[in-house]
Order: C-alpha cells, then structure tokens, then sequence
C-alpha cells in the first residue's frame, strides 16, 4: 500500500465504535465502495456491522467468509437498496474474484464494503475509498482512511 497516504485517522475504544461509525458516514456518506484493510482480528466486520447499523440494516449480519458475499437492505430516501458485504479472504487473486462475479458488484452503483480487497487488486473502482484498520490493544483501534 506504498502508493496511499491517510486523509482521515480515528483512534476509538470499542465504547466509541457507534459513535466512530457515525461521524465516519457523515463525511463519506456520497461514496459506495469501501474496501477494508487489516489483520485478522482487527476488527473490519464489526466495523462494518457498526456502519450497517448507522445507515439502518435490519438484518443480522455475519461474516461472508464463506458465501464470498452478503447482501442486505437498507432505507435511502423511502426506498429500499442493497448493500454488499464482500470477504475476498477464501479468494486467490483478482482472477478468481472476476469469476465469482465480484466485479459485477463492485460496479453496480450500491454500497460495497469489503474485506481483504488485497487478494483482488486492480478490480476495484477508482473512487474506491481504502480503509485500513489496527488492533492496538485494550480494545483499542485505530482507523485510517486512505486514497491513492
């Protein structure tokens, strides 16, 4: 990720993650493709889960690990919109995420939040927004948000 450099930085306990998540919606709310970086356990599905919540998902998410993707629905404007929950983690490289149909939804226009967007570079979106996510002990993290 040499060619990133951070725009925005957030540094919150788990108290803080709703609170966290809000004000991130509230300056990135007109983008629709997150990609999410981190280690394993750094805690990338429970931020999302947090940003679902903030934009109104009533569905009980879980990590699409193993489905490759999760869709749910939310409210915008009085309509309902899906919204994608990608984990590329199981994926071996951009190839097999093209056949798995990935990029169909990377670009449909609805909101995408993705989980190892390292296995499958070169597919996402140029205004995908890149996140990266730290574990830094006692229940603290750190959130970066990047661009090229």
């Amino acid at each position: 990720m040499a060619d990133y450099f951070c725009i925005m930085n957030w540094t919150f306990s788990l108290n803080e993650l709703d609170a966290v998540a809000k004000e991130f919606w509230q300056l990135q709310k007109d983008k629709k493709v997150f990609a999410f970086h981190g280690a394993m356990g750094a805690g990338k599905t429970t931020f999302i889960q947090a940003l679902c919540n903030v934009i109104g998902v009533k569905e009980t998410m879980s990590s699409p690990t193993f489905s490759i993707v999760n869709e749910y629905a939310y409210n915008c404007e009085g309509t309902s919109k899906p919204v994608f929950h990608i984990d590329l983690y199981r994926l071996k490289d951009a190839e097999e995420a093209l056949r798995a149909g990935i990029e169909d939804v990377l670009y449909s226009g609805h909101l995408c939040f993705i989980e190892w967007p390292e296995r499958a570079p070169g597919i996402f979106p140029e205004a995908t927004i890149h996140l990266t996510l730290k574990d830094m002990g006692d229940n603290i993290r750190n959130l970066s948000i990047e661009n090229q």
